[in-house]
């Protein structure tokens, strides 16, 4: 049985890209679509941790040339972590705040985000539950800062959009539904980030590299991480700078794995 490139998930996607890419003499985002940039906009990120802690993470960001900085927010201290950030970073370093859920109820989404208006805000993830689009509405309609809800599947984009309950998104999945997705959005005149890899290494930083570059609204930075990992088995092929990572021109993600580091690392 044949796999479609586009619906075949990681990390099989990955490399049939890397593959037919190879074969065909092209770069991968040549058989994903449009090219609509040769460098994709990144993020700065941070686990959750003491705001003291915050602010020196968002000082090390903010040196290698990041303008964004998304964190796993609290809702006991997130004010606290907006004004280290800030101390550390200066206004300019805009902060994604994404509480997964826990900030629970639209009453205390909407207190934090009062508290939070003199920070530089990009927006809320996911501040509530996921699906709670009736409360994403009415939290959008008492605040300014915008709400981002993380999906995946075009059918809840639309939903969403509907319901009034988005500003922006943060799309994931394989490369269909996030073609998908984002398409839908784009119809809305909504821009989105891309979280494709993630906390990944370099070979799923380099498809999503890929598929930052042919997805329109794409604009905003995308969760994709390798170059916080020791080692990102790509020895370095894609660092950040100033908050981009080039596109690969060479055939296939662009990229070879490091075989030694692969060894070095392996267990079992």
């Amino acid at each position: 049985m044949g796999m479609n490139l586009q619906t075949t998930g990681a990390p099989f996607q990955h490399a049939l890209y890397d593959i037919v890419g190879k074969v065909r003499n092209l770069p991968a985002y040549k058989l994903m679509g449009d090219c609509y940039r040769d460098e994709v906009p990144v993020g700065y990120w941070s686990c959750y941790m003491d705001p003291r802690d915050t602010g020196k993470e968002a000082e090390v960001g903010a040196k290698m040339g990041f303008t964004n900085h998304k964190l796993k927010a609290r809702p006991w201290d997130i004010v606290q972590q907006a004004e280290e950030i800030t101390k550390a970073a200066g206004p300019n370093y805009s902060i994604t705040v994404d509480p997964n859920d826990t900030f629970e109820t639209v009453e205390q989404s909407v207190r934090l985000a009062k508290e939070l208006e003199p920070y530089n805000i990009l927006c809320f993830e996911d501040p509530i539950a996921k699906k709670d689009f009736a409360g994403f509405r009415a939290i959008r309609s008492q605040v300014n800062i915008p709400i981002a809800p993380h999906l995946g599947s075009p059918d809840s984009v639309l939903e969403a959009i509907k319901a009034d309950a988005a500003d922006m998104f943060n799309i994931g999945g394989n490369l269909d539904s996030i073609l998908r997705c984002t398409a839908v959005a784009d119809a809305a005149e909504m821009q989105v980030w891309l979280q494709v890899a993630g906390l990944s290494l370099g070979i799923a930083a380099a498809f999503a590299t890929h598929v930052g570059a042919v997805v329109k609204n794409a604009t905003l930075p995308a969760d994709t991480l390798h170059f916080l990992k020791e080692n990102d088995l790509i020895s370095g092929a894609l660092p950040p700078k100033n908050g981009r990572i080039k596109v690969p021109q060479t055939p296939g993600l662009g990229v070879e794995l490091d075989e030694d580091a692969l060894a070095k690392y392996r267990v079992g």
